[in-house]
């Protein structure tokens, strides 16, 4: 439980205030072949739950797509009497396509992401040629701004708007914890990169330092965990002072300009996620998949960059 005091200042009394943040029970479902988390959430003894960056199996090498990675957060929910009502997205993720719109097919559940959705949309949908992205966010059930405070399935959601990953990205505050997407890894990992469409170290940084105002003991939960030299187990929990206190990249005493620097030279040698362009351009669809070719087939596209320079191609 975490507990905080405010003071408010009245003509004749000094009146304190006492907020209590309730934990909510948080269960974690790691996918291994994308380092990627994701989280059934609910309120102490409640029938109802929100489910956060769902995965859809699929494998690029095949095309063969799955639902296992989704059955097994929808079992988990049906085991402990839980409906799933909303499925909330941190950002439009570029490393695993989303299952949201299966949970929705089965559950009945809203799909919900940051607002500034439509803005990455806008950014891909050229690049993809998908004319019928709506470039509004329209294909989402609700679109959350910075400061938003939503009711849902009987939890109080507030929204951080955190963006410099992407421009979408925000941060769920839920009682005691904080569901920050790829803003954050643990401390012994760092940050997310900045290097896509949209993407700026420098907001990256202001955004983490938002997250930082935060109580020291509020609970974080990542969306990715990789394994750096020295640790041998996957991690996915951390608390907000730790990472002020250890944070690789952007801990006590690291600078906007440093961070800046380290974070555009780092990201000059990352290579693209495997599932980039795939995930892209579904997950900007809300999760679902482009409409169907004249023959009823639906395909991924994959925009080619150097071909002109290649003789012969055209």
């Amino acid at each position: 439980m975490l507990i905080i005091w405010s003071r408010a200042k009245h003509k004749h009394f000094e009146v304190t205030v006492t907020e209590v943040r309730q934990p909510p029970v948080v269960k974690s479902f790691f996918h291994a072949p994308m380092n990627t988390v994701t989280y059934l959430v609910s309120a102490p003894g409640a029938s109802r739950a929100i489910v956060i960056d769902p995965v859809l199996d699929y494998d690029h090498r095949s095309g063969e797509m799955s639902s296992a990675s989704v059955d097994a957060v929808l079992a988990a929910a049906k085991k402990d009497g839980l409906t799933v009502e909303w499925v909330l997205e941190t950002h439009a993720h570029a490393d695993h396509l989303s299952g949201a719109p299966t949970i929705k097919a089965r559950t009945g559940a809203k799909v919900g992401i940051g607002a500034h959705i439509a803005e990455v949309q806008t950014l891909f949908r050229p690049i993809f040629g998908a004319d019928d992205v709506s470039g509004t966010g329209a294909e989402f059930d609700r679109l959350f701004r910075d400061g938003d405070q939503a009711n849902l399935s009987g939890l109080t959601v507030d929204v951080l708007h955190t963006p410099g990953h992407t421009p979408a990205c925000v941060s769920y505050r839920i009682g005691d914890a904080v569901f920050v997407g790829d803003t954050l890894f643990m401390p012994d990992y760092g940050t997310a990169r900045a290097d896509f469409p949209g993407g700026d170290a420098a907001t990256l940084y202001r955004s983490i330092q938002k997250l930082f105002a935060l109580p020291d003991e509020t609970r974080v939960f990542l969306c990715h965990d990789y394994l750096p030299e020295g640790r041998d187990h996957y991690v996915w929990e951390t608390t907000i002072g730790a990472e002020k206190r250890s944070n690789i990249h952007v801990g006590v005493g690291k600078s906007q300009e440093d961070f800046v620097a380290m974070r555009t030279a780092r990201d000059q040698g990352l290579a693209a996620p495997t599932l980039l362009l795939p995930a892209i351009q579904t997950n900007i669809r809300a999760g679902h998949l482009p409409p169907p070719d004249a023959d009823g087939v639906r395909r991924l596209r994959i925009p080619l960059r150097g071909e002109t320079a290649i003789d012969g191609l055209n």
